[in-house]
């Protein structure tokens, strides 16, 4: 994934995870035991039909979809992919796993019955890009499901957020207080399910787009 419409935040984050692929894929897994208990779970309960993960990763969703979905995982990492067909073949499961980025989705409109995006806007470039493509590429009626690490509701905790994003987003292009809803709603989304957890430093959403007559 390289070329001039590339932005140099994306040829970053391309580097930085062909680095760290594999200890990233450790790392999540500790917090899903903690802070991220039963996301997976949330996810795989709401995707249903035609299925695109955004910035699938390492596919640590992959055991929690549904039987029946078709699945499409795309990621900007080549060695997360590695990771991710990895898994799948592990797991017996027939998903088509392919490089692209979540700010320019290779599909064409209205492609999917749910777009998923799991842990992942905390570090795309524009994360406001990538929600607008996951509303393009959706069903009128379909779902977005997002989970993602947001600004705490905690003073506390927001402060130990930003001072920690003093460090990861020069390092690892990893934002800590940003939050997602009021882009979703920009992208033409109508949020359906929303919470948030762990001192509200966990955001859950499940949206859909409108359908028009």
């Amino acid at each position: 994934m390289t070329g001039s419409d590339v932005s140099r935040e994306t040829r970053r984050q391309l580097r930085h995870w062909g680095k760290h692929a594999e200890s990233y894929d450790t790392q999540i897994a500790k917090l899903e035991r903690s802070m991220l208990v039963g996301t997976r779970e949330w996810i795989g309960e709401r995707a249903t039909g035609r299925v695109l993960e955004v910035a699938v990763g390492g596919g640590r969703s992959l055991p929690y979809y549904r039987k029946g979905v078709s699945l499409i995982g795309v990621d900007l990492s080549p060695a997360m992919l590695a990771l991710a067909r990895r898994r799948a073949s592990e797991l017996g499961m027939d998903v088509d796993l392919r490089e692209g980025n979540a700010e320019a989705l290779p599909f064409p409109d209205a492609s999917f019955d749910t777009v998923v995006c799991a842990l992942a806007l905390c570090s795309i470039p524009r994360p406001d890009v990538a929600l607008t493509e996951m509303a393009r590429v959706v069903v009128p009626g379909g779902s977005v499901v997002i989970v993602d690490h947001v600004r705490s509701s905690s003073p506390l905790i927001f402060a130990g957020q930003w001072l920690a994003e003093r460090f990861t987003i020069p390092l690892e292009g990893e934002h800590l207080t940003r939050r997602h809803r009021d882009e979703v709603e920009a992208a033409g989304l109508v949020i359906v399910e929303e919470e948030r957890l762990r001192s509200g430093a966990v955001e859950r959403i499940r949206a859909t787009r409108p359908v028009t007559s």
